[in-house]
């Protein structure tokens, strides 16, 4: 029996994760303390059910196993993060035990034909680049560039695929705009000036990169929510094109265009919110864009326009747009997330149309179920078939997209075993392997035994 859907050739097939969520040994190995250990020490009543970075799933030395779990489901590639404040303690001497750690990684993964995607930064700012200021200081991003042709000397004849960030408009909503991220401010022209400098750093190490001519490429992560308007109405239409703009093409646009769009930088102008620029930072982006993008899709933004005014005494992105319910919604209850999958069809005709049809893949798609043990059957598997059907339906959407002509060339799922995952912890579980947080023992869900079928047919 042919497979109905058929991915491209050499398609990649695999899973992502970050070093602060998995790797675990938070304190061994000469890694330095990161935001995440240090707010975890003087706020531990924050993360769900007081449980912080320390042990995660302890990937640091369980890598080889689960490396080789990745084979037995027929996985061609994963995305890792190195950790900046494993490789890099002190901000300016490499960490010897750090070194021997990734290199035995990348590796076991090679020696599995499993391709490493390699990501520099995924949320977990090192607690001494935060306290000079973290994305807001200029020398923290010099020291991003410093880390990141660390990394590439390193292990660049290894790795041949790069990204600088994940996700850099998170730390910048969920650590300048609300209290989810350390360091909790509220202040969106402060927010405005970390998101200018993450970019900012991403072209310097892109540059770097170039400059060091391994043959590879290096690409940005970014999580790209679509913005759908309530209606057709010029309010609604505005508020969705505003989403967009702060949410989604403050990073894409200077990723891949090399340029911010016109209308940010009105917005921006006209509430006195931007950054201080220069030429030469200017320059540098414009000249020194992404190879490739990732990209994270989870959910869609619906918007309207605010119907009642915006009370709070500062600005905030919510000043110019509220949220919509969708009458027709389909919701993931346990995380509070609508499922839509033809979002993923839109971001990829839209990265066609607009974005030179760059090649792109999807970074991460999941669904985070809370307490799946529910679901464990007599053998001891997981019986996740709403994660099947969700990965099912989000690859019809990707699938046709491709066919029509957008340039994808992999799905990778979040995530390749269950993780912590910031102030949830544990909370909502996204794996194609369960972890049993007390054994860190490692067992097959249903979906893992799904995804494995359709990366060896290469389709399903």
């Amino acid at each position: 029996m042919s497979n109905k859907y058929t991915f491209p050739k050499d398609f990649k097939w695999g899973a992502a994760a970050s070093a602060t969520q998995t790797e675990g040994s938070a304190d061994a190995g000469g890694k330095a303390k990161n935001i995440w250990d240090y707010w975890y020490e003087i706020e531990p009543e924050r993360f769900h059910e007081g449980i912080g970075p320390q042990v995660t799933s302890s990937f640091y030395s369980h890598y080889k196993e689960d490396i080789a779990r990745m084979k037995a489901i027929h996985l061609n590639s994963f995305r890792p993060s190195i950790s900046w404040s494993r490789l890099i303690p002190d901000g300016v001497h490499v960490n010897e035990e750090a070194v021997d750690f990734y290199n035995r990684m990348f590796d076991e993964l090679l020696a599995n034909d499993i391709e490493p995607i390699v990501n520099l930064y995924h949320f977990d700012m090192p607690l001494n680049m935060q306290n000079k200021g973290g994305w807001e200081s200029r020398e923290v991003v010099e020291s991003f560039r410093f880390y990141a042709e660390t990394a590439f000397t390193l292990f660049g004849d290894k790795v041949k695929k790069w990204t600088t960030f994940n996700e850099p408009i998170v730390p910048v909503e969920m650590g300048y705009l609300n209290h989810y991220h350390y360091p909790c401010v509220v202040d969106m022209k402060r927010a405005a000036v970390v998101a200018y400098h993450s970019m900012l750093a991403s072209a310097k190490a892109i540059q770097t990169y170039h400059e060091l001519n391994q043959g590879g490429e290096i690409g940005i992560i970014l999580n790209l929510t679509p913005s759908y308007p309530r209606s057709e109405s010029e309010g609604d239409v505005k508020a969705s094109q505003i989403a967009d703009l702060l949410f989604n093409r403050s990073f894409l646009d200077p990723s891949v265009h090399g340029t911010y769009p016109e209308g940010l930088i009105e917005l921006l102008r006209e509430h006195d919110l931007l950054p201080e620029t220069d030429k030469q930072d200017l320059e540098q982006i414009k000249n020194n864009t992404v190879d490739f993008l990732g990209v994270n899709y989870y959910q869609p933004r619906r918007v309207k326009e605010r119907e009642k005014k915006f009370t709070a005494d500062e600005v905030l992105p919510e000043m110019f747009f509220e949220p919509y319910i969708w009458p027709e919604r389909r919701m993931n209850p346990y995380r509070g997330w609508e499922i839509y999958e033809k979002g993923l069809y839109d971001i990829a005709i839209n990265i066609k149309n607009h974005y030179g049809n760059i090649p792109w893949y999807v970074a991460e798609n999941g669904m985070g179920v809370e307490n799946e043990e529910r679901f464990l059957d007599e053998t001891g598997m997981i019986q996740d078939d709403y994660r099947i059907e969700f990965y099912e339906e989000h690859l019809k959407w990707l699938h046709r997209g491709i066919k029509e002509g957008s340039n994808c060339f992999g799905y990778h799922v979040w995530t390749f075993m269950d993780n912590w995952s910031w102030l949830n912890a544990y909370k909502n579980r996204y794996g194609l392997y369960r972890v049993d947080i007390e054994t860190q023992e490692r067992s097959l869900k249903k979906s893992g035994q799904w995804l494995g079928n359709v990366a060896k047919e290469n389709g399903f």
